[in-house]
């Protein structure tokens, strides 16, 4: 089997496109070679710009694939390119849309992909949304053989999973949890939230891959356990040997006091108790199960942050932000203490 992915060697896909290789899947990337270095050795790379498409058409002129797979696509002209470059070049068309296009705030907090696609928070969302629609249009009317994958919140050894964090990644929380600060958890910690190893959501997208039974569906993968935020930076704090110092804020809270877009990602999507139904998967996929509970991900994700200076990058501005917050819901406290 032949397939071709645009990007390949992110979050989601780093997975993916290291089991491909282990089951001897024919494998191309087309990316501008930025993050190839540890790529298996069996990966042909196509190095350009996707959005170069007459020097991608040059690359492909004279391949076909069984499935090509965008990972980054993010509006509709860039779907628009890939059909003019991939219609008549594929038997399977999938596109990484998001699970954070569903209904927002949900109606049920059980999702299937029967769940409406609505996110008044989140430009990100509304776009993917945008997205799927031009797809199941050439679907319906040109009979392109598309799949639609949602991820969730899907994470990998090189970040833990948090529901606030800076510019610069997960690492200034696990700092000042190793410093004894306190940490910001949104709203009461209480909601639930679904966390997926990509070596899970990999064996998922695999089973999916030249399945005719995808083709014209929109499928989520992810784990089936729920765990709220409590649990989640407890589990950080637990595998880091300390104490977490949690100091819970409302979400319209800090998506109000940041400059960061903490209302789509935050209102718009972390801030909501998901659970997702995966029998659709399931009936696609017959063997596919997430094997990677939270905290045995999370905990392998901390030990190798630890064992690699590289991924522990600061983030000065985020941590004083932090400060700020904590320390202005403190004085508000202590005035209200003192007034009563």
């Amino acid at each position: 089997m032949k397939a071709l992915f645009i990007g390949g060697t992110g979050t989601i896909s780093t997975a993916i496109t290291t089991q491909l290789a282990e089951q001897g899947w024919e494998l191309y990337l087309i990316n501008r070679g930025n993050r190839n270095a540890n790529l298996p050795t069996e990966v042909k790379v196509l190095q350009a710009d996707i959005n170069d498409e007459a020097r991608v058409a040059e690359l492909i002129v004279d391949l076909n694939f069984d499935v090509v797979a965008d990972f980054i696509a993010f509006v509709p002209a860039q779907l628009e390119r890939n059909y003019r470059l991939f219609k008549d070049k594929t038997k399977q068309f999938i596109f990484v849309s998001s699970a954070s296009a569903y209904q927002t705030p949900l109606a049920d907090y059980r999702i299937t992909e029967g769940t409406p696609l609505s996110n008044p928070y989140w430009e990100y969302s509304r776009n993917k949304i945008a997205c799927e629609e031009y797809l199941l249009k050439q679907y319906r009317e040109q009979g392109f053989p598309i799949t639609i994958v949602r991820p969730s919140h899907t994470y990998n050894e090189r970040s833990v999973p948090l529901g606030v964090h800076g510019a610069q990644g997960s690492w200034q929380v696990l700092k000042r949890m190793l410093d004894n600060k306190p940490v910001i958890i949104h709203g009461d910690g209480t909601s639930l939230w679904t966390i997926t190893h990509n070596r899970d959501f990999a064996k998922g997208f695999i089973g999916l891959m030249g399945n005719i039974h995808a083709i014209g569906e929109s499928v989520h993968i992810t784990s089936d356990e729920s765990v709220t935020w409590n649990q989640i930076y407890e589990i950080i704090a637990s595998a880091l040997g300390v104490k977490l110092h949690a100091v819970h804020v409302s979400s319209e809270f800090l998506a109000a006091c940041s400059d960061q877009d903490l209302r789509g990602g935050l209102l718009g999507d972390k801030a909501n108790t998901v659970v997702f139904d995966n029998s659709k998967l399931k009936r696609l996929v017959p063997d596919f199960v997430a094997t990677t509970r939270a905290d045995q991900g999370i905990r392998d994700t901390v030990e190798h942050i630890l064992a690699h200076p590289e991924l522990q990058t600061e983030d000065p501005e985020f941590d004083a932000w932090c400060d700020k917050v904590v320390g202005v819901l403190d004085e508000a406290l202590l005035k209200i203490r003192n007034e009563l």
